[in-house]
């Protein structure tokens, strides 16, 4: 393989045309210069460059090679202007890890602003179960129940109480709170597809008021249950961030008594912590998070 140092040494000596000032925009010695020459000469096994009173000219092989290897410096300019990029985090990736209530919520304004600030940053967006270690940012539900996530940092961003969803003629929506015991009695509409963090804390606010939920429809996410909620067959118990652009039959009250309460958390990859994007999603959604 063709040594770059010594091409580009060649490309200077033809288009100045003296050894000795190729020598200075290099930061050579014009011996070290000289030697440099030879040796991409032996190399090639051609004859490239010939004197020419106190100059030196290429012959036709070496002019041949260094206009043919214009196409190769260009590249490696591209090359050392994308991994400056990569270093300032406007080239490459970020995969973003999160779930329904915060993809409708946080995400929009978060895409925005990363879209705007690194134009270049390529953007994988995941709707899923936390998935420890396969994002570079998670935002999920931390569960009491389970350790934290490892190989990662983690900050939290939000407590997100319960509120209940009603029809607005159910005889609920006069108060404006809602004791979790006073449900006991009327028909829930489930809202989670699995036992996760969410439904967790749910069930252990409802042991703490000595109810047992009276599930009579199994839905796999909140905008289904409060589409239910709205024909006026039952309630559903949910997170305040999923209780947004309510139908107009719907209306949520606060729960208490006590009031179930899920803690939205922050993840970023160890390996990610200097990159540039990362950092600023985690500030975008932070201040997405003291927001609502």
């Amino acid at each position: 393989m063709l040594d770059i140092t010594r091409l580009r040494l060649l490309r200077t000596v033809v288009a100045t045309g003296s050894l000795r000032a190729s020598a200075a925009a290099l930061g050579y010695t014009p011996s070290a210069a000289s030697q440099q020459l030879a040796a991409l000469q032996r190399q090639t096994g051609l004859r490239l460059v010939e004197r020419s009173g106190r100059g030196l000219v290429p012959t036709t092989a070496g002019r041949a090679l260094a206009t043919e290897s214009d196409r190769l410096f260009a590249e490696l300019s591209r090359l050392d202007s994308m991994v400056g990029d990569l270093r300032a985090g406007r080239a490459g990736s970020l995969s973003i890890g999160y779930f329904g209530s915060v993809g409708a919520a946080w995400l929009p304004p978060v895409v925005e602003a990363l879209r705007t600030e690194f134009p270049d940053l390529r953007l994988e967006l995941r709707m899923a179960e936390f998935a420890e270690g396969q994002r570079d940012i998670e935002i999920f539900v931390a569960d009491p129940h389970s350790p934290p996530p490892t190989g990662a940092r983690v900050q939290p961003l939000a407590a997100d109480p319960y509120v209940v969803g009603l029809h607005r003629e159910h005889p609920l929506v006069t108060e404006t709170r809602v004791r979790l015991a006073d449900l006991a009695d009327h028909p829930w509409i489930d809202n989670e597809h699995t036992d996760g963090p969410c439904r967790r804390v749910l069930l252990d606010a409802c042991a703490a008021a000595g109810i047992t939920p009276a599930f009579q429809v199994q839905t796999p996410d909140y905008p289904t249950a409060i589409a239910l909620v709205a024909t006026g067959i039952g309630v559903t118990v949910m997170p305040r961030l999923a209780a947004v652009d309510l139908p107009p039959q719907v209306v949520a009250r606060p729960v208490v008594d006590p009031t179930p309460v899920r803690r939205i958390a922050l993840a970023i990859r160890e390996e990610r912590l200097g990159h540039p994007a990362a950092r600023r999603a985690a500030e975008l959604f932070t201040a997405a998070a003291a927001h609502p």
